[in-house]
């Protein structure tokens, strides 16, 4: 609906691939390189949360996942769901794979709703602020404090941690009546051992895994950045900070799962933004649209082969060593 429907009414199509035809082998063997390297920052983050994962390993992870959450309805789910089957097949526990998720998840969203907050200190700077963006900010501030209140308190103590086991338990024994189900766990005692491996994690792993998520979401800001340079677009017309605003607005807004990877939703929305900051249309379109083939759409194959690998690794393996590695 929204390439076929509301772009199209924003710029002409043909205006756009004029554009794209117009970049030079180099600005896009550039763009390509930089996109490789973001790319390569996930696995980064993937390891630092997981130490023992190898190179090789953390990439299939990484790059299957992102497959399947950009591709599918309830993407996010099954990608965990994905994520878990390998590194069990890979020979890691489950309470330390649940480890490995929840920190790169929470780091990830810590960086989702800090960026907007950098974003607005940048244009205040610059006296280019404006009321949307503090609204924007002011709300992801007020999650992002709320957000590291909870886990601090999760980790503050095993009492805490006891007592959101308990709640957690009650609504889980709840559910589970609900839908006819038995829930025997003992969320409590599982809180209070989940406490105890994340800080051990994180006494070794806390500042690998903050460098390598904000590397990860800079990477991520510098290909649209790139790509806006390259297509004409100035830092006159778009500055980098209102770039960086932009960018962050959409990364908080793509978030909430409406469409699987956002489509749709962060084209429109850096469509809108990134006009509205004073970029021509035919320019800031063809920017995004190059900017999410390398960054979207390109990693869905990429992706695929890395799930046959994998596959064809567990095939060759014997049978008694992955049932072993899901024990």
């Amino acid at each position: 609906m929204i390439f076929v429907y509301f772009l199209p009414r924003i710029v002409d199509f043909g205006e756009v691939w004029a554009t794209i035809r117009a970049m030079t082998w180099l600005e896009l063997a550039t763009l390509a390189a930089l996109a490789a390297w973001n790319q390569a920052t996930y696995v980064l983050v993937e390891m630092s949360a997981r130490p023992g994962l190898g190179f090789g390993q953390a990439l299939k992870i990484t790059q299957t996942s992102t497959a399947v959450t950009n591709t599918l309805p309830g993407g996010a789910a099954l990608g965990a769901g994905l994520q878990s089957a390998m590194y069990v097949s890979y020979g890691f526990a489950p309470p330390d794979i649940a480890i490995s998720l929840t920190l790169t998840g929470t780091w990830n969203t810590f960086a989702k709703l800090g960026m907007p907050i950098v974003a607005l200190a940048l244009l205040a700077i610059g006296g280019q602020a404006n009321g949307g963006l503090v609204a924007v900010s002011v709300i992801g501030l007020g999650i992002l404090v709320g957000a590291i209140f909870a886990f601090a308190i999760v980790l503050r103590s095993e009492r805490g941690a006891s007592v959101v086991g308990r709640r957690l338990g009650a609504l889980v024994t709840f559910m589970a009546r609900f839908l006819r189900r038995c829930s025997r766990a003992d969320w409590a005692t599982a809180a209070v051992d989940f406490r105890r491996r994340i800080i051990e994690l994180l006494r070794t792993q806390w500042a690998a895994l903050t460098v390598a998520t904000v590397i990860s979401h800079i990477t991520l800001y510098l290909v649209l950045l790139l790509a806006l340079r390259h297509v004409g677009v100035s830092n006159d017309a778009v500055g980098w900070q209102q770039a960086l605003a932009s960018f962050a607005f959409v990364r908080l807004l793509s978030a909430v799962p409406i469409t699987p990877g956002g489509l749709g939703v962060v084209e429109l929305g850096l469509t809108a933004t990134l006009v509205a900051a004073g970029g021509e249309e035919a320019l800031v379109v063809a920017a995004i649209l190059i900017y999410r083939l390398l960054t979207f759409v390109l990693p869905i194959p990429v992706g695929a082969i890395s799930y046959v690998l994998w596959r064809r690794e567990l095939t060759r393996r014997p049978r008694n060593t992955i049932l072993t590695a899901s024990k």
